[in-house]
């Protein structure tokens, strides 16, 4: 007989938020991709065409946690039609020893959404300039909220940018997040514009074709890229290569579906060219930016290291908290066939 805790995505809101604990926490599992023996396998994708549909499994193992977690993550991109969210999923926690089952996180994809802005804080924790105050914010989504509430954990923003495609909703999560945070946030029409003069800009898109141009970066800025997490997904101009470094949060994984494996279909990449990973840049065994006016571009694909870490965390914190409900697993102790 075993035990699993079952806990729904209130627990787990209660469990965890996005704060600078959790910053911290994905930040210990992208140094761990550097230091430590970790096993993580590509990431399983199916896409459903025909209904603007991906669901992606990732995984890892990491020394030093009991549990590995297993994550499913739909993305159904027409779903606000049908007023259901585009973003989904669950969490599976495995003990390291036996592979039992030791918690369902039903989640509604809440821990990837944190995990994701904590990754997006990391980044520009370790690459951007201690002084930066100025944010853009492609998108206006829950992940543009996220990622700009998340820069505020470890950058003082003052003043923040919103650009969309659909400017209403750019509109009113600048006024939305302007009252709730006490800081200046305005929506620009013109992405251009929204870029000029800002020390921080994350792109959290799905887009498909280059949203942000190369001639429009300026020195000294820090660009994150979050959107990229399929091949098809393009947000940045390849030509932003020429004069970024580039960090990748996992180099086999940006060659093949992130804003890297764009720039080497263009020519303004080599499918072997050597990158650093963020990992490194936090274990000190890379150099990220080495002077004010360098220009930075994090390539965030999502790893399985993150999923793993920060439902470590949720599931430690609610059993803490005594939340969830714990069933009895009696198993057969036969061999399975």
């Amino acid at each position: 007989m075993s035990r699993m805790s079952i806990l729904t995505e209130r627990d787990l809101r209660a469990a965890v938020r996005l704060d600078i604990s959790a910053v911290d926490c994905i930040e210990q599992a992208f140094a761990a991709l550097a230091t430590k023996a970790i096993a993580m396998p590509p990431i399983l994708r199916l896409d459903i065409p025909e209904f603007r549909g991906e669901v992606d499994v990732k995984t890892a193992y990491v020394p030093g946690f009991d549990s590995f977690a297993i994550k499913i993550s739909p993305g159904f991109f027409d779903n606000p039609r049908l007023g259901l969210p585009s973003l989904n999923g669950l969490m599976i926690l495995f003990s390291v020893r036996t592979g039992l089952v030791e918690a369902l996180l039903l989640d509604n994809g809440y821990l990837t959404d944190i995990r994701t802005a904590a990754a997006g804080a990391v980044a520009a924790r370790h690459l951007s300039r201690e002084d930066a105050a100025v944010a853009t914010i492609f998108g206006a989504g829950m992940q543009a909220q996220l990622q700009l509430q998340a820069l505020m954990l470890v950058r003082q923003i003052r003043s923040a940018r919103i650009w969309a495609r659909d400017h209403a909703k750019a509109l009113t999560l600048a006024a939305e997040f302007s009252h709730a945070h006490g800081i200046d946030v305005v929506a620009i029409a013109d992405p251009h514009e929204a870029v000029r003069g800002a020390d921080i800009v994350v792109t959290t898109t799905p887009a498909e074709k280059p949203i942000l141009m190369a001639d429009w970066l300026e020195p000294g800025q820090h660009l994150t890229a979050m959107g990229s997490d399929a091949e098809h997904k393009n947000e940045i101009d390849p030509a932003v290569f020429s004069c970024a470094t580039y960090i990748a949060d996992r180099i086999t994984q940006t060659r093949i579906l992130g804003e890297l494996h764009h720039a080497i279909i263009a020519g303004a990449a080599q499918p072997d060219q050597p990158f650093s990973e963020l990992g490194a840049v936090i274990a000190g065994k890379a150099q990220g930016r080495t002077g004010a006016n360098d220009i930075t571009l994090a390539d965030l694909t999502g790893t399985g290291v993150q999923d793993t870490a920060i439902a470590n965390l949720a599931v430690t914190r609610a059993k803490d908290a005594g939340s969830g409900q714990v069933i009895e697993n009696h198993i057969n102790t036969g061999d399975a066939v």
